[in-house]
């Protein structure tokens, strides 16, 4: 035999307390944990890839020396600002397409300061 499983129903305390803002738990802040003297030491290269992509082009990142987590995270920003796909692995931002100018506008506003195009 089967046995149902009742839902318990809540009380109205219970109810209330459930959408009080005051019990929600707190927020991580949007700001990184990176401070702007290791973001000004960094060189980061912006290049254009085309090697091994069947004649597509991408914007590549190098030289983030962040955590992979923040790699990540900086990624999903600049695929929404750009409107493209792409991923981050190994250390490096890979972005679908030639982007290159929006990225390095985007890192510098972000505080890194050595920021430049290499490559072809």
């Amino acid at each position: 035999m089967s046995k149902k499983n009742k839902q318990q129903a809540l009380t109205w305390d219970a109810f209330q307390s459930l959408g009080n803002p005051e019990n929600a738990p707190d927020l991580p802040k949007e700001e990184s944990s990176i401070d702007s003297s290791t973001k000004n030491k960094q060189r980061i290269r912006v290049l254009l890839d085309k090697k091994r992509r069947g004649g597509k082009s991408v914007t590549l990142i190098k030289g983030l020396d962040e955590s992979e987590g923040y790699i990540s995270e900086l990624g999903k920003r600049l695929k929404k600002i750009c409107g493209v796909g792409g991923s981050a692995k190994n250390g490096e931002v890979i972005v679908q397409g030639d982007h290159r100018d929006k990225v390095i506008q985007y890192l510098i506003e972000q505080g890194y300061t050595d920021c430049k195009k290499s490559g072809g």
